[in-house]
């Protein structure tokens, strides 16, 4: 069976760059592990693979999603398995590469089989967010699921939800679900390497990259989001940058706070995703460069032997 190869870390990491040194080694094609690259609609502001980047080798699943649909782990595990099979059929190494740490986890740990949530459910916990705060509603995933609760930051406020919707929904917390589940990539089929520079440097290029996609034209790009009129609440209308821009272009702010609140929080982003990879991927395999040329001879050395 032909092992995959795991490429993940933060925003402007130069993942991008990695895969396709990676792919060029091993006779790789490129599969998507970015939770807003799947979307379509925001190319630029999600920083997918632009046209000369996906000429060099076969990518998968970016801009393929439309973003009016709530795109789930589930549904992007059942797809990348489906990825996975038809890459090794042809012969070819599948790379997942991206920054979600949870696309990562339900290949190598396993998905939790959790019933569908009902929209009442999310609704009521939509609500208790609002009155009680993000501490009231960590209070009440300690209290239903100390277990889950443990194991997220006090600030994921997406996980805590999720931590108790399921347990309203099913009456049963989530550890419990977790702790039955079978990961569909066993110990032996695949690599991971994670891309974990100096956060000051990291910091810098994620302003630097910001400013570039502005130039590229990432503002008309999410006018044009912002005129389909979606609801606010789904996962891509909360893409790095998107909600700060459409405040913008409805006038809410300046072009400049626009941008300040945009880059702020990728930096927080990109600092989340840092603790998550150390805590949840700390066996991978270290990548601590940011300069291209520097980080390639580092992947490079740790492929040796593995290119076809």
């Amino acid at each position: 069976m032909t092992p995959c190869l795991l490429i993940a870390g933060p925003t402007a990491a130069g993942k991008t760059a990695l895969s396709l040194a990676a792919a060029e080694s091993l006779g790789g094609e490129i599969i998507n592990a970015d939770s807003m690259q799947v979307y379509d609609g925001l190319p630029l502001i999600t920083a997918q693979p632009d046209a000369h980047e996906r000429a060099q080798a076969p990518h998968h699943l970016f801009g393929t999603i439309d973003p009016a649909v709530r795109y789930s782990v589930g549904e992007w595990t059942r797809d990348v398995l489906a990825l996975i099979g038809a890459c090794r059929a042809r012969g070819r190494v599948p790379i997942l590469v991206g920054g979600t740490g949870l696309y990562f986890n339900a290949l190598v740990r396993g998905l939790a089989a959790v019933p569908e949530i009902s929209d009442a459910t999310r609704k009521h916990v939509a609500n208790m967010l609002d009155a009680a705060g993000l501490s009231g509603l960590r209070a009440e995933a300690l209290r239903l699921d100390p277990v889950a609760a443990r194991r997220v930051e006090a600030a994921d406020r997406q996980r805590l939800m999720r931590i108790v919707e399921v347990a309203i929904e099913t009456g049963r917390p989530l550890s419990a679900f977790q702790a039955d589940t079978v990961a569909p990539l066993v110990a032996g089929t695949w690599r991971g390497i994670v891309i974990e520079p100096d956060r000051e440097a990291l910091y810098a290029r994620i302003d630097t990259r910001f400013d570039r996609m502005l130039d590229m034209g990432a503002l008309d790009e999410v006018a044009n989001f912002a005129a389909r009129g979606l609801d606010p609440d789904l996962p891509a209308c909360k893409a790095l940058g998107v909600p700060q821009l459409m405040a913008h272009l409805r006038g809410e702010m300046t072009f400049d706070e626009a941008v300040d609140l945009a880059k702020r929080d990728s930096r927080r982003y990109a600092k989340r995703q840092g603790t998550w990879f150390r805590n949840q991927a700390a066996s991978w395999d270290r990548i601590t460069s940011l300069d291209p040329v520097t980080a390639r001879e580092a992947l490079a050395v740790m492929l040796e032997g593995e290119a076809t």
